[in-house]
C-alpha cells in the first residue's frame, strides 16, 4: 500500500478543474459524516440506539406523506 501524504493529495488536487473538486469534495464530506456517524453509533447506549430506531418507525407517518415528498423533490 502506497503513502499518501497531505502534499501528495494538495498537488493532486490543484489539477483538477472546478466541477471535478465538487464530486472530490461531495465524496470526502460522505466518508467524513460516515465515519462520524459510525463513532456515535459506537457510543451510543443502547436506550438511545432503541430509542432511535423507534422514533424512526414513529416519524416515517409524516416523512412518506405526499405533501412531504412535494417539499423536497427540488433538492
Amino acid at each position: 500500500m502506497q503513502t499518501v501524504t497531505m502534499l501528495k493529495i494538495n498537488e493532486r488536487l490543484k489539477t483538477l478543474s472546478d466541477e471535478k473538486l465538487v464530486v472530490v469534495f461531495d465524496f470526502i464530506s460522505y466518508l467524513a459524516d460516515r465515519e462520524l456517524n459510525k463513532s456515535l453509533l459506537d457510543e451510543a447506549t443502547p436506550d438511545a440506539i432503541e430509542c432511535m430506531y423507534a422514533s424512526e418507525q414513529v416519524l416515517t407517518r409524516d416523512w412518506n406523506l405526499p405533501e412531504e415528498d412535494e417539499s423536497w423533490k427540488n433538492l
